[in-house]
């Protein structure tokens, strides 16, 4: 059978300045442009892609998995023509609609209904097509109300809402959708999960789909392929691909922080260490769950800023998102007292089951992204007295504090 989507060596390679500053003041910033102008032609190769192949057939829907920076958004930014590829062919044998980013395609002076439109042409469909299926659009991204308003008044959920109902219901051959899914609430990433899953088994359409989430990866896709500073490293069943991520993962967190090149930001700040402050021989296990706590380690590299946000997501062994914890959501605003140093972040009660857990970090300095690593720190929960082991095929994900009674 003839693949729908097919991928010989492709290559994509970017060109970076090699000199690299940290500046935080307007004579800094000038002197920096200066320096920029005289070290012009001091620039080197970065290979976000390298040699990659592959095919996908009809119906198929293909997980792609990876670190950040592996290669992932840009391989679906070639596969959705958004970029051209260095050397390589992809033989297409259909329509193609992504979802990259909130709003990608998208004009924001449009108003939701036109921007529907927009797309639909994009994709090559007459405006009568459009029209038998705006029902079902609206209805799946719940903005109906909205629809007459400009898309630049629309919150990131009602973008992502429309952005996702426009490229799985105007039937494309080939569904592209990153990990942008993540900024969703719950419910609407189940409803797209579901939908992407009808879409392919249901309509014999194309799925790529790329996402930190291992459990919905596992779930929806039957193959998967696994990227790593731009190469194939493996392809295959999802479970047994996932595995093979499982422990390059384990390796990986062998490296010390501060070393860890997979990670994105500005680099105004970065994190350089996590300590288990609740074990006290230095062992990444907790056996008893009150009273834990992270030491978290940091560098700051800028000396004058409005704001400062961190993040901690909680994720279970299969990447799966237990919990965010953010310090915009305290009602004490969070401060940093020195330029170096560490904070603390600490539980009363962390009622996990017994297994192995893994932190993400991510800091926002002045609104923009300035330090975000994945999978940063790893920890096991022990069998205690206090977390008994349950005998049950899925006990869920937490063990909550609770009580029968009659």
């Amino acid at each position: 059978m003839r693949p729908m989507l097919e991928i010989q060596q492709l290559s994509k390679e970017y060109t970076i300045a090699s000199y690299r500053h940290r500046y935080s003041s307007l004579r800094d910033a000038l002197t920096f442009g200066w320096k920029r102008k005289l070290d012009r032609g001091a620039k080197e190769s970065f290979w976000a892609l390298k040699d990659i192949s592959f095919q996908v057939q009809a119906g198929e829907t293909l997980g792609i998995i990876g670190h950040n920076g592996a290669g992932k958004s840009t391989l679906l930014k070639i596969i959705s023509r958004i970029t051209p590829p260095s050397s390589g062919r992809i033989i297409l044998h259909g329509r193609v609609a992504s979802l990259l980013e909130v709003g990608t395609g998208f004009h924001p002076e449009l108003t939701g209904l036109e921007n529907i439109y927009l797309n639909g042409a994009l994709l090559g469909l007459k405006k009568k097509e459009i029209r038998t299926r705006l029902n079902e659009i609206v209805d799946f991204s719940g903005v109906e109300k909205f629809l007459e308003t400009p898309l630049k008044h629309f919150s990131t959920g009602m973008q992502l809402r429309l952005a996702f109902a426009v490229a799985a219901h105007l039937q494309p051959d080939i569904l592209v959708v990153d990990e942008v899914l993540a900024v969703g609430d719950a419910a609407f990433q189940k409803k797209c999960l579901g939908k992407m899953e009808s879409v392919s088994k249901d309509e014999g359409r194309t799925v790529l789909f790329v996402s930190h989430d291992l459990s919905a990866v596992e779930r929806l896709c039957q193959r998967c392929l696994l990227l790593e500073s731009g190469c194939l490293i493996s392809q295959g069943h999802s479970q047994e691909v996932i595995g093979q991520y499982m422990q390059r993962i384990d390796q990986q967190q062998q490296t010390p922080l501060e070393s860890r090149s997979d990670r994105k930001g500005n680099g105004a700040f970065r994190f350089t260490s996590i300590k288990l402050m609740h074990n006290a021989n230095g062992e990444q296990v907790l056996s008893n769950l009150t009273d834990a706590a992270f030491q978290i380690y940091y560098q700051l590299y800028t000396d004058h800023f409005d704001s400062i946000r961190i993040d901690i997501g909680l994720n279970n062994q299969y990447n799966q998102r237990l919990t965010l914890l953010s310090s915009s959501k305290q009602v004490t605003p969070f401060r940093l007292n020195a330029q170096k140093g560490c904070f603390e972040i600490r539980f009363s009660h962390l009622p996990l089951y017994p297994g192995n857990y893994s932190l993400d970090l991510y800091c926002e300095v002045d609104h923009q992204i300035a330090d975000w690593v994945v999978n940063a720190y790893s920890f096991r929960v022990a069998t205690s007295s206090d977390t008994p082991v349950i005998q049950a095929k899925n006990p869920g994900l937490f063990q909550p504090d609770y009580r029968f009674s009659s």
